[in-house]
């Protein structure tokens, strides 16, 4: 069941440990369950309860410990040995009496790990505040020292293997955008629309069966595709609205996420006039990316390209993308904004999503990308111009967008 060859786990453990020793910590906990499957392949939907990978650094195998019906999918999915899955008791679950972090730190004490510098996952959606209240005063002789994104910046540079599934993820995704953009004429719900991205996210390619994305898909229509981040209402399209989709394509919980504006009949003159100069900024970026280069200076090409036509973004232009679970598609280590000096090396992919935001429209044309020895790819071949989509077309039974 594993995605990956063996060798592969046992290298990403070994980065892991280099990155351990330079921050001088000796246990790492980790809460984070993308970085959970980077290291052990453990996937599954069970993150909503407290668990935890460990890394020890003077160890071989990683510890992982969860709830007890939880444990034998740890045993399916990961390469570590039967006897290093450790499962707590449902008395621990949600429970104002009993908490799992205190069943952690025994097991810690017990294997002789309670005195040492433990790294935790400071800045995580899964590491609440409670939890790591719980640990500390539990394990009153250990040094805590935060060991944040410390995994995430291994994950940066993409495997082969790794790429290979993003490409699986980029097929995936450009049927979704073309199912979803068939699916918007008027008279057309909102909720229909995303109905069918989910279905062609999930359902996948015959080739490529879908995973869930991070993120749902985003869908704001009319005056509200101002707001990048509204998902989908009941609201039916009409003659003249214009609609943004993103959404993300999933392989072996690999992201690609694609983003398009389509218009339904003639776009308005504001959206004609920014149409072509997000374009041109987006061509220039491309064209400069390669390694070597920083996120700053990506994001300096894009300012000087849509200044001279008197814009200004102040959102991010992108982030590192790839492996991941919900919330979020991002792995949030670099971006392509002015203070990011990250340097571009191959094999680290991005969401480059210039959009741009007003008070009562916007556009969004992003693409994900690869850096290449030599330059950049992106992983989709999708239309990057705004689409035009006529008001009263309906789905074609080919599914090819009319």
């Amino acid at each position: 069941m594993l995605p990956f060859d063996i060798l592969e786990y046992q290298n990403r453990m070994k980065q892991t440990k280099q990155k351990m020793a330079e921050r001088s910590i000796d246990v790492l906990l980790i809460t984070d369950p993308a970085n959970m499957y980077y290291l052990s392949g453990y996937d599954a939907w069970s993150f909503y309860v407290h668990q935890m990978l460990i890394i020890i650094i003077d160890e071989p195998q990683p510890l992982w410990i969860g709830r007890y019906m939880d444990a034998n999918g740890a045993k399916a999915t990961t390469w570590i040995y039967d006897e290093n899955v450790i499962a707590y008791p449902d008395e621990y679950v949600h429970s104002s009496i009993h908490h799992p972090m205190e069943f952690i730190a025994e097991i810690l004490e017990q294997i002789g790990q309670g005195n040492r510098r433990i790294g935790v996952e400071m800045d995580h959606y899964y590491f609440t505040a409670k939890a790591y209240e719980r640990l500390t005063s539990s394990l009153p002789n250990a040094t805590f020292v935060n060991g944040d994104l410390l995994v995430n910046q291994v994950r940066m540079i993409k495997s082969d293997q790794e790429i290979e599934y993003m490409k699986g993820a980029a097929k995936i995704a450009e049927n979704a955008m073309y199912q979803g953009v068939n699916s918007i004429y008027k008279g057309a719900r909102e909720c229909d629309v995303a109905a069918q991205i989910s279905y062609h996210t999930i359902a996948g390619t015959e080739r490529f069966g879908g995973d869930y994305p991070s993120i749902v898909p985003m869908l704001p229509s009319g005056e509200r595709t101002g707001m990048p981040h509204l998902t989908w209402s009941e609201r039916t399209f009409m003659e003249g609205d214009s609609v943004i989709v993103e959404l993300a394509g999933c392989y072996k919980r690999y992201h690609v996420p694609l983003a398009r504006t389509v218009n339904l009949g003639p776009a308005s003159e504001k959206l004609n006039h920014i149409a072509p100069i997000v374009l041109e900024g987006i061509e220039k970026v491309l064209d400069a990316t390669k390694p070597g280069i920083t996120c700053a200076e990506m994001e300096e090409i894009w300012r000087n390209s849509i200044k001279k036509y008197g814009f200004e973004k102040e959102a991010r232009l992108g982030y590192s993308v790839g492996l991941n679970y919900p919330p979020d598609w991002g792995e949030h280590t670099a971006s392509i904004r002015k203070d990011d000096h990250t340097v571009l090396l191959p094999n680290m992919t991005f969401h480059f999503i210039p959009a741009l935001w007003f008070d009562h429209y916007g556009i969004e044309i992003s693409e994900t990308i690869r850096v290449t020895e030599t330059g950049c790819e992106t992983f989709t071949n999708f239309p990057r111009e705004l689409m035009i989509r006529d008001g009263f077309a309906t789905p074609s039974h080919d599914g090819k967008i009319s």
